[in-house]
């Protein structure tokens, strides 16, 4: 998987391997988050820079799905009552997960053969296997890139309000949390010796 949701769009990693095919609007480059954390949908960016990445990932989940349908498989779990409604839906395209699993698999209370999203754990040993690769020391986890996504924005200088909202937060003293970042060290104070005229000034020969 070639695009991460977590560091670009803000996403949890749940969140990420749930975005169905016409969740992803690359007309508004903006993803839709349905049902994220209190059951709330919302709204988020999408990178113009990976537009093209997320159309290669389509283009292989519809690959994969028309090899389903064609072996008499390719429905999806839809949320709550909606297989009733639109019988049909299951079988759409759009209905289909933007990360599948590479394996069908029965789902324990239907007995119906399909294709689910990807495991959580698998996304999470291959952000640690790249933090390894890339020589971080540092904990790192799906969950930083979140992180990082909050504190490159409020570093940028983007209100917390608007922060808040990409996020998913209910409260804003959720959000609050990241703004530790702007502290650089030593709780943000500034050493006398880097703000006083005479600090590291070399002396003038006698």
């Amino acid at each position: 998987m070639e695009w991460s949701g977590s560091e670009t769009a803000g996403l949890r990693l749940r969140e990420c391997l749930k975005l169905r095919v016409k969740d992803v609007d690359f007309g508004y480059r903006q993803l839709m988050v349905r049902d994220g954390k209190g059951a709330k949908d919302r709204v988020t960016i999408l990178p113009a820079s990976l537009a093209e990445p997320l159309q290669r990932q389509i283009a292989r989940a519809r690959e994969l799905h028309e090899r389903d349908l064609a072996a008499g498989h390719g429905s999806v779990e839809l949320p709550f009552a909606l297989a009733r409604k639109y019988p049909r839906a299951p079988y759409e395209l759009g209905w289909q997960f933007v990360f599948p699993s590479q394996r069908l698999s029965m789902d324990p209370r239907s007995g119906v053969v399909r294709r689910h999203h990807l495991y959580e754990n698998y996304v999470t040993r291959g952000v640690k296997r790249a933090a390894r690769m890339a020589g971080i020391v540092k904990p790192v986890s799906c969950h930083t890139l979140r992180h990082s996504f909050a504190t490159h924005l409020l570093e940028s200088g983007y209100d917390i309000r608007t922060v808040q909202e990409l996020l998913g937060h209910a409260d804003v003293s959720t959000t609050m949390i990241y703004t530790h970042v702007l502290n650089k060290g030593g709780r943000g104070v500034v050493s006398p010796l880097e703000v006083s005229p005479f600090a590291l000034r070399p002396r003038s020969a006698p």
